[in-house]
C-alpha cells in the first residue's frame, strides 16, 4: 500500500504487514476470527505475485509454510485455537528444521470450539509450550491496528534473523478493531542468511562461530543436497541417534534465543520508578488496564504499567526487578490464569500478585481492574496469587 494513514481492521493490518514485509506465501484453513487476514492477503496476491494455498487442515497448511520457507518465500499462516492446536507438531518441525515462518494466532474463546467471535487470552502458554521438547519460541502480543501491521513485520525480521518460527499472539478484539494505520516510507527488513560457498560443499545445519551459530540457507530445488528430517540430526541433516548429536542438535535452539534475550524481548513501561502498584497486561487487556491506571492515579494511588510487547521470551528481569520495589501486581487476562503464573514465578515472593480473569469472552471493565489496583494497597503480603472475584464467578 501506499505511504500515509490509512483506516484498516487489526486483521487488514496484519495482511498489509506480512505483504510490506515481504511476504509472497499464505498458507491457510480459513477460520474465525482471523479470516479478514486471508480475505485481504487473497484480494492482494494478483497485485503483488504472491501464492496462496487453501490446505484441507491445519496440519497441512502449517507443512506447506514450512516447505514454503525452505524454497526462498517469506511464508506465513494464520488461524485460531483450533488451528493453532493443530498446528503444534509440525511447530516442533519447524523449530528443529530452523525454518523462519510467521504464524498469526488471532485467539478466541475455548477449549475445542469454543466461541468463534469472542476475545480470548487462553492460548498463551500453548504458544510457549504447545509442542514437545526443549525449544524456545518467539511470541509477540499486539493491542492495535497499528501493531498488528508494525508486529508483523517485527515478526517477519526476527524469524529470518534468528532462522525461527515467530508466532503473533492476537486476539478477537484487536483482529476486529478498526483505527487509522500509519505506513511509512521505509520499512526496515531483515534479509535471509544465504549460503555462498560451493553446491556441493553446503552443510545445511552447520554453525559457525562466526556467523553467531545460525546455519545459513539455501532455496532447495536449486541443486543443492538437502536431507529434511525431525529427527536428531548433524549438520548434513543426516539422523544419528545418540546423545552427542542430540546435545549439537538441540542445545543451539535454545541458546539462540537465551543469549540474544535481552535483544529480543521489548517491553512498554509506564511510571514504574515510584510506583506501590503495577500492573501488567498485554494485548487488548492493556488498552483497558492503562484506563484503569488513570482512574486509580486519580484517586491518589501510585500506579505503574507494564506492558510485555514480546510476551516470549518473558521479561522476567524487569518484573523481578520491579517485584524487589511495589507492593503488588495486577494482572489482567481474558482467561482463568496463565502469563499470571510467570509472573509469580520471576517476583520470587517479593510482593503480592493479584489475578484479575475476565468473564469468559468479554474484555475487563476499567473499573475491575481499578479495584484490584486498591486491594493492592490493602492486602497485607501473601505467599500464594490472589484471584480477584468477578460477577459471573463463585
Amino acid at each position: 500500500m501506499k505511504a500515509g494513514t490509512h483506516r484498516l481492521s487489526g486483521n487488514e493490518a496484519c495482511a498489509e504487514g506480512a505483504i510490506a514485509a515481504g511476504c509472497r506465501f499464505l498458507g491457510v484453513y480459513p477460520i474465525v476470527p482471523a479470516l479478514e487476514v486471508v480475505e485481504r492477503f487473497l484480494k492482494r496476491c494478483p497485485e503483488i505475485g504472491a501464492t496462496f494455498v487453501q490446505m484441507e487442515d491445519e496440519i497441512s497448511v502449517l507443512a506447506a509454510v514450512l516447505g514454503a520457507s525452505w524454497t526462498g518465500k517469506k511464508a506465513m499462516t494464520v488461524t485460531s485455537g483450533p488451528g493453532f492446536s493443530l498446528m503444534m507438531e509440525h511447530l516442533g518441525l519447524g523449530v528443529m528444521l530452523e525454518t523462519p515462518c510467521v504464524i498469526v494466532d488471532v485467539q478466541r474463546g475455548g477449549p475445542s470450539e469454543g466461541m468463534p467471535n469472542s476475545p480470548s487470552q487462553g492460548d498463551m502458554m500453548q504458544a510457549r509450550w504447545g509442542s514437545h521438547g526443549d525449544y524456545e519460541i518467539v511470541a509477540l502480543c499486539p493491542n492495535s491496528p497499528q501493531e498488528m501491521f508494525d508486529f508483523t513485520i517485527k515478526a517477519f525480521n526476527l524469524s529470518e534473523k534468528y532462522r525461527i518460527p515467530v508466532v503473533v499472539m492476537a486476539d478477537e478484539a484487536v483482529g476486529h478493531m478498526t483505527d487509522n494505520v500509519v505506513i511509512p516510507n521505509k520499512i526496515e527488513l531483515v534479509s535471509r542468511k544465504y549460503y555462498k560457498g560451493k553446491k556441493d560443499k553446503y552443510l545445511p545445519f552447520l554453525r559457525e562461530p562466526a556467523l553467531t551459530g545460525i546455519p545459513s540457507m539455501v532455496d532447495i530445488g536449486n541443486g543443492y543436497k538437502f536431507h529434511v528430517t525431525g529427527l536428531t540430526h548433524d549438520e548434513r541433516g543426516y539422523p544419528i541417534m545418540n546423545a552427542e548429536c542430540q546435545e549439537f542438535c538441540v542445545r543451539p535452539l535454545m541458546e539462540k534465543i537465551r543469549k540474544n534475550v535481552d535483544e529480543i524481548v521489548e517491553f512498554e513501561e509506564k511510571d514504574t520508578n515510584n510506583a506501590e502498584i503495577v500492573v501488567l497486561s498485554y494485548g487488548i487487556t492493556s488498552r483497558v488496564a492503562e484506563k484503569a491506571m488513570d482512574l486509580a492515579t486519580k484517586d491518589g494511588i501510585k500506579v505503574g504499567f507494564l506492558r510485555p510487547i514480546v510476551v516470549w521470551p518473558f521479561p522476567e528481569k524487569k518484573v523481578r526487578e520491579l517485584s524487589k520495589k511495589i507492593k503488588a501486581f495486577v494482572v489482567p487476562e481474558i482467561n482463568y490464569g496463565q502469563i499470571v503464573y510467570e509472573v509469580e514465578r520471576c517476583a520470587g515472593g517479593n510482593c503480592n500478585i493479584i489475578f484479575v480473569p475476565s468473564k469468559s469472552g468479554a474484555v475487563h471493565e476499567p473499573e475491575e481492574i481499578v479495584n484490584a489496583i486498591k486491594m493492592g494497597i490493602k492486602e497485607e503480603k501473601r505467599e500464594e496469587v490472589i484471584q480477584v472475584k468477578i460477577s459471573n464467578q463463585q
